[in-house]
């Protein structure tokens, strides 16, 4: 990419007006320091590191539109707006009308410094390094852990909650090869694998991966897994069920709980209390687990409990001391509250611990639905379709960012879960016109302030075990109807 300085300082102008809302919580030094960390070199031009994740946050708020819309639309709302255009930026549109015309057309002189083709962003966007997204969302995360540590924990431990979803793209022949496809029962789509870590309590990305479908979540999430700390507690479903996975976190000093999986043996220590038990599980005799050099057994704890109207269940854990969880801790709001019913805000922060891990399921369907992830994807290159990803989670976490400040600044009991982040995002985009074209003094003094009570104003109860009907097309309805006709006669 060549350096081009005047372009360079009207974007940075741009962009600097477009993200007034992320300001304090997206900082430019921190893109950098990304990059820095990626090993990758910052070249001042229009589609720098920090403009591309601008860019990238942008596609994913305004998802519907194209991305040779979202090229001009920042610099076409300053230019209608009350104060126009920032000076700088004006004065460069007025020295590049004054120049004579070009030589060549491909020569980038004489072109508005507030635009860039859309072929120039596609190449530009594909040669980012995803390594500098993850990197950011490392250092968002850690940020917001040392301002709101009180939010992330339950008693001593980080909580965290593991979960996959696949992602359908584009059918494009390059996605399909790269990403694997699946068959949805009528014909093969192409898909990808997304594997999370989350901080439930809040629901905020912590780290991510997106790659093949055929990839198993359990080997992403052995790698995802690495970055696992000391008196962290992972809340794992069913699916990850895995002796590799239990003494990787075990070996990092780290705790997890997971459903219990059928036919597994195991044998009973001694017993805590009822259906409170200790007991030993011998590593699997598959051979997958002959080299791996891994102890004879691992020592867990299993909790018995069983919900009205459905199979008895148990959560296994390597939190061994009822003392540091009880028994009715871990399982207390599938037990006490009945599903489908508003839970009292008073007690939402502190029942039922392990049922947190369906956090991460809300976040995907808000990611894949609400946000419009799954939906609105419009690259057809693998690189291009992980920028769009990387941007959208990037932006789930900045609205849940915002969404943690507006919770804590109402009046109600500070919770984020209980504020709706549906209309969170609607009030964002409502606001973002306002934000793009107010001065950094009335954004800071009056519009943001307005913004998070708006987004405090939109409560939601809190229904853990809420069902939905599954929606059926008519076509269906009809076969159903048939069906239902032929067994009459």
């Amino acid at each position: 990419m060549l350096t081009d300085e005047p372009r360079y300082d009207v974007w940075e102008q741009i962009r600097q007006q477009d993200l007034k809302a992320f300001a304090r919580l997206l900082p430019e030094s921190l893109v950098v320091q990304a990059a820095e960390r990626a090993d990758v070199r910052i070249v001042r031009s229009a589609l720098a590191i920090p403009n591309l994740v601008w860019l990238g946050v942008l596609s994913a708020l305004h998802s519907t539109k194209s991305f040779a819309r979202i090229l001009t639309l920042t610099a076409q709302m300053l230019d209608l707006s009350a104060n126009g255009l920032p000076e700088a930026v004006a004065r460069s549109r007025r020295n590049a009308a004054r120049r004579k015309p070009k030589a060549s057309k491909h020569s980038p002189r004489g072109k508005d410094p507030a635009t860039v083709t859309e072929e120039a962003f596609t190449q530009a966007r594909r040669r980012m390094p995803v390594a500098v997204w993850f990197v950011l969302i490392e250092l968002l995360t850690a940020r917001f852990e040392e301002q709101h540590q009180d939010l992330i924990r339950w008693k001593r431990f980080r909580l965290l909650a593991l979960d996959g979803t696949t992602i359908r793209l584009p059918q494009h022949n390059r996605l399909a090869e790269h990403f694997g496809t699946s068959s949805n029962g009528r014909y093969r789509v192409a898909q990808a694998r997304m594997v999370m870590l989350q901080l439930p309590l809040v629901r905020l990305p912590w780290r991510y991966e997106l790659g093949p479908v055929d990839e198993g979540e359990r080997t992403v999430a052995a790698r995802l897994l690495k970055q696992v700390r000391r008196n962290d507690l992972v809340l794992m479903d069913q699916g990850f069920w895995s002796y590799g996975l239990f003494h990787q976190i075990h070996a990092a000093r780290g705790y997890f709980a997971i459903r219990q999986y059928p036919g597994v043996r195991m044998k009973t220590l001694r017993r805590l209390g009822p259906r409170d038990r200790i007991v030993r599980w011998k590593t699997p005799s598959g051979p997958r687990w002959r080299n791996a050099n891994l102890p004879e057994s691992i020592t867990l704890r299993v909790i018995n409990y069983q919900i009205k109207g459905f199979p008895p269940s148990a959560v296994v854990t390597n939190v061994l001391g009822p003392k540091r969880i009880s028994r009715e801790d871990w399982i207390r709001m599938a037990t006490e509250a009945e599903p489908g019913h508003p839970l009292d805000p008073a007690v939402r922060k502190g029942i039922g611990l392990y049922h947190r891990r369906w956090e991460i399921e809300t976040t995907f369907q808000e990611l894949k639905v609400y946000q419009g992830l799954e939906r609105t994807l419009r690259s057809h290159s693998p690189e291009s379709v992980q920028y769009e990803v990387a941007g959208h989670v990037v932006l789930y976490l900045l609205v849940r960012w915002l969404m943690v400040e507006a919770a804590q600044r109402s009046t109600g009991d500070g919770d984020p879960l209980g504020v709706s982040f549906k209309h969170a995002l609607e009030e964002l985009v409502t606001a973002w016109p306002l934000l793009l074209t107010s001065t950094s003094t009335e954004v800071n003094r009056r519009v943001l302030p307005k913004l998070l009570a708006a987004i405090a104003s939109h409560e939601v109860q809190w229904r853990p075990g809420r069902t939905f009907a599954r929606k059926t097309s008519s076509a269906s309805k009809k076969r159903r109807r048939k069906k239902s006709a032929r067994q009459q006669t």
